[in-house]
């Protein structure tokens, strides 16, 4: 679900990294607003509170906001410059190093660091953390599918998925039809699993706190070990024919 890109790729290739990376989204953003009460997978919302801390005339606090937004920018920019340098030498491992920093950092955030909020700065580092880790994800994920999948947020998809819920009503050709119902399945399976990260999030993080986060990165975990062994298995059945 990594590797294949361009036209090798498939709707399936684009729902498994969906459906496994949405989950993941969905219980670092949970964990975030109970252990730091911010916003730790999307920027949108903090633009807002820089401009309520500038009014304010609470300056530091304003800055704080604005780092934010830096720091999820710099994840993105991170992950797709490490894509594309490994690219250039190890092509099948180019997916596997964003996502490795990325389990590091939770697995870091969550072993070295403790329940807080921004107005401490241990709060703030784990909030420029997770913003980073949830930058590379979000730029990986956009560039493997060509755009296809955000797993991070939902505004963007919910208003495709309105634009294209409308489209169904006039756009009747059965070849149009099946791509809509198709664009619809994949935006519905990312909405969803991001409510089921939360969802789940939530409960462990009754008993769990902070430590949430592994399960997160164990998610990650599987997703690159399910990637490995499907390409080992299609690897020995070309072999064997």
């Amino acid at each position: 679900m990594f590797r294949h890109q361009g036209k090798a790729r498939t709707f399936l290739h684009n729902l498994r990294l969906a459906a496994l990376l949405s989950l993941v989204a969905g219980i670092v953003n949970i964990t975030g607003v109970l252990a730091l009460k911010t916003l730790t997978t999307n920027v949108t919302g903090h633009f807002a509170y820089f401009a309520e801390e500038i009014m304010r005339k609470d300056y530091a606090i304003a800055v704080t906001f604005l780092v934010f937004t830096l720091c999820f920018l710099l994840g993105s920019f991170t992950a797709n410059t490490v894509v594309e340098i490994v690219l250039q030498k190890r092509p099948r491992l180019a997916h596997v190093v964003p996502i490795a920093i990325e389990v590091l950092i939770l697995v870091g955030v969550a072993l070295f660091f403790g329940n807080s909020d921004i107005y401490a700065w241990h709060g703030k580092t784990e909030a420029f953390l997770l913003l980073f880790a949830m930058g590379m994800q979000n730029s990986l994920v956009t560039k493997v599918s060509q755009s296809t999948v955000r797993t991070t947020h939902l505004t963007g998809l919910f208003t495709d998925l309105g634009i294209e819920l409308s489209q169904l009503f006039f756009y009747k050709k059965p070849e149009q039809q099946i791509k809509l119902k198709s664009n619809i399945y994949l935006r519905l399976s990312i909405i969803s699993f991001f409510f089921t990260g939360c969802v789940l999030g939530g409960f462990a993080y009754g008993y769990l706190k902070i430590k949430t986060l592994l399960i997160a990165s164990f998610v990650l975990i599987i997703a690159l070990f399910y990637d490995y062994l499907r390409l080992k298995f299609f690897s020995i059945t070309r072999k064997t024919h």
